[in-house]
């Protein structure tokens, strides 16, 4: 299937302001895309792209004062099919696995392992090791957290979400990410878009969706703890330890954000 995917930022600026953003397809999507991956800006403005310390596509400009528009509107195939079920897979020894994978295994900023260890082991140390253990805590966090949009707050840690009991997508995210951590199981942050394609109606208002994926088997798996059943349409944007490493937009200056839309469409 081809899919419409794409969105619009309108920001009034108080002062020039410096922005890098990681909101081009990740480079694993790159040939999927029908067409260039550009940013608009209006006014047009140069940009300069590098990839970061974990492989994302980032870009950064320097906006002027007034009213500016960051917006894309592209189209990408996708096989169509649901997320892959992982079934059966195997957690590895912490001395067996790879190296690139141990920093997934550590603390981060909103991932704080160290106020959950005991109550994750005391959750989970009896679950069977694996995919089995991975299912349950999305299980429980899926149970655990009520989502809603007004319930957002950039600051939420994971522990944080395990007393509030309330988030968004990035919260039960971390959660998640942070249960398998404490059990030994490398977990990495991913943000990007996510259809609606095949769920019941209403569908609610298009945004960036986060998700996480987990090294069982030799190889990383996606498990979506807000979602926690296999979706269509997932479009990888950037991964990283938590959303601190992935901010869609970071503007280094007073903003203000007039207009937000996000779409994934199939046409």
């Amino acid at each position: 299937m081809r899919l419409s995917i794409g969105y619009y930022f309108q920001y009034q600026l108080q002062q020039i302001t410096p922005m890098i953003a990681l909101l081009n397809v990740h480079h694993s999507r790159v040939h999927d895309l029908e067409g260039d991956d550009r940013l608009q800006t209006v006014p047009e403005l140069a940009q300069t792209r590098y990839v970061d310390g974990f492989g994302n596509i980032c870009t950064r400009w320097t906006a002027p004062v007034g009213k500016f528009v960051l917006q894309s509107d592209g189209v990408i195939f996708d096989d169509g099919t649901e997320d892959e079920p992982c079934r059966d897979a195997k957690q590895h020894a912490v001395e067996d696995l790879p190296s690139d994978t141990i920093i997934y295994l550590l603390g981060s900023r909103y991932c704080d392992t160290d106020l959950l260890s005991n109550e994750a082991w005391r959750l989970f140390e009896r679950t069977p090791p694996g995919s089995e253990r991975v299912q349950v805590i999305c299980d429980f966090v899926y149970d655990h957290i009520t989502f809603g949009y007004l319930d957002a707050r950039a600051t939420r840690t994971a522990s944080e979400a395990l007393k509030e009991r309330r988030g968004v997508c990035r919260d039960f995210t971390h959660l998640a990410i942070a249960l398998c951590r404490c059990m030994n199981i490398p977990a990495r942050y991913c943000t990007g878009y996510l259809s609606d394609i095949g769920e019941p109606l209403p569908h609610p208002s298009g945004d960036f969706a986060a998700w996480m994926e987990v090294y069982l088997s030799g190889r990383w798996w996606v498990f979506d703890p807000r979602n926690n059943s296999p979706r269509v349409g997932r479009v990888l944007i950037a991964r990283g330890r938590d959303a601190a490493d992935v901010p869609l937009l970071q503007t280094f200056g007073e903003s203000i954000l007039r207009d937000f839309r996000v779409w994934t469409e199939e046409l």
